[in-house]
């Protein structure tokens, strides 16, 4: 498996906006301390993985049924691109007591032709007390 980048210390701001420090947000789930308890939950420390370069846990935290092979990942991982901030706009179930749920989001990027925005609506499914990624519709 491709090795990660460090993560930023534990008493850096979090990537995904919460407005926590990453030690006591993302932190712990990039590193497998700590499970998501919720499919936003999940989103955003996928968010903060794909903002630090961390592919192991991006791989790790996608279903194995749509699951893209690590050269894949790794080859997304290396477009230049500076993710800015990430904007939830709505959940549907993906609470710590669901089996599935859904997550819209914004995800603001600045790439080689400027600005950017990603819109998507992904979902997630809730295997063995683990949220995964399964997939996204992407505008």
């Amino acid at each position: 498996m491709t090795h990660s980048p460090a993560p930023p210390p534990d008493d850096a701001r979090c990537p995904c906006g919460s407005g926590e420090v990453i030690g006591a947000c993302c932190g712990p789930v990039l590193r497998g301390a700590r499970r998501a308890p919720t499919a936003q939950a999940l989103m955003r420390s996928r968010y903060t993985a794909f903002a630090t370069g961390d592919a192991e846990h991006l791989l790790r935290s996608w279903h194995p049924s749509t699951r893209p092979d690590e050269a894949e990942l790794a080859g997304s991982l290396r477009e230049e691109r500076h993710w800015l901030r990430l904007e939830i706009l709505r959940t549907e179930a993906g609470g710590p007591f669901d089996d599935a749920g859904v997550v819209e989001f914004a995800a603001h990027a600045k790439g080689p032709g400027g600005r950017e925005r990603q819109h998507e609506v992904s979902r997630f499914l809730r295997e063995d007390g683990l949220w995964l990624y399964v997939d996204g519709e992407v505008d």
